[in-house]
């Protein structure tokens, strides 16, 4: 089926406009369907009189509305007849967990409709990173990137537009040309663990798991401050150790898996949070509320986050948003 797509000098609309009109209009009225390809863009540059630069322009954003998609060598073809979809979101997560999810239910609830968000996962590799942005360039309307702890993701987004890009979660030094909400893991740490020093300091040890491969670095900045700051003994581990536990050691557990394994060994042993070990958690779920009756937790408000990012797209606002975050302390410490 071929559709000639016509534009009016006099009408008020840029011109651009109006071959995005036409489209939309051809496939409303099933004029154009699903696989049908559309004129080239030197035949709607020739019949309109219009520079190539329009042309592109048009079929730029309904590819990035994924309406149409390019075929090399062949042209463009109608890829979706959902015309309602008027903007297109790449958002790209380390890993999906529950308070990732409802970072995603927020933002997608804040966006409002008509926006088709996309969600994929590096899964802490850069390969995978550089892979799904690089197949992905030119084919949305915005990029959201939450780089984790990988080192080279400046190298990734690069080919990306600048004042499309937005991070999340972790800000890079060399990623603080982009806007961005972000978390502030190393004063976030600190701050909260002052907050609760009065119970802290019966502790006579205190011992964070952290994985250098997934934990933000500024978790282990805050916390070695923190100990230095009070003078308190302290050890950082990659993960649980086989060993017992032992009386008096308080564990800050930045990943679920360990905290399952510490309140697994707490429990094979007899002990009692508080009285014989103390746990502080990372990131709040309905879970910590409950478990042994409550555990401590130092964390950021994911709803907010998702609502925070969401206006920033809405608004086309370039700006850095250090996100909220406090201290919960229950019976764990």
């Amino acid at each position: 089926m071929q559709y000639m797509i016509k534009v009016k000098n006099t009408i008020g609309v840029p011109k651009y406009k109006q071959i995005i009109y036409s489209i939309e209009d051809a496939i409303k009225n099933g004029n154009l369907e699903k696989g049908d390809k559309l004129p080239s863009i030197n035949e709607i540059r020739n019949l309109n009189k219009l520079s190539r630069d329009t042309v592109l322009t048009a079929f730029n954003e309904l590819k990035n509305r994924g309406i149409i998609t390019p075929v090399v060598g062949k042209g463009y073809y109608v890829s979706s007849e959902n015309i309602s979809i008027y903007q297109k979101i790449f958002l790209l997560f380390d890993e999906l967990n529950s308070f990732k999810e409802d970072l995603y239910n927020s933002f997608l609830e804040n966006l409002g409709e008509h926006i088709q968000v996309d969600i994929f996962f590096h899964h802490f590799n850069e390969n995978i990173l550089h892979k799904l942005i690089n197949d992905n360039t030119g084919a949305y309307n915005y990029y959201v990137v939450m780089p984790a702890n990988l080192k080279n993701t400046l190298n990734s987004i690069q080919i990306l537009p600048k004042d499309k890009v937005y991070i999340l979660d972790q800000l890079h030094e060399d990623l603080s040309d982009y806007p961005a909400v972000y978390q502030n893991f190393e004063k976030t740490l600190f701050d909260n663990l002052t907050k609760a020093s009065h119970l802290i300091e019966k502790y006579t040890k205190l011992i964070l798991i952290f994985s250098k491969d997934k934990q933000p670095k500024g978790i282990l900045e805050g916390f070695k401050m923190f100990c230095e700051n009070k003078s308190i003994p302290f050890e950082i581990l990659s993960e649980t150790k086989e060993e017992p536990l032992v009386r008096g050691e308080l564990y800050i557990i930045p990943d679920d898996k360990n905290l399952l394994k510490i309140i697994k060994k707490l429990r094979s042993q007899n002990f009692t949070l508080a009285r014989d070990i103390g746990v502080i958690s990372y990131n709040d779920t309905l879970l910590k509320e409950i478990v042994e009756g409550g555990i401590t937790t130092i964390t950021t408000d994911f709803n907010e986050m998702g609502k925070n990012l969401a206006q920033m797209i809405l608004n086309k606002k370039q700006e850095k948003i250090e996100n909220p975050n406090k201290l919960i302390i229950r019976n764990s410490i």
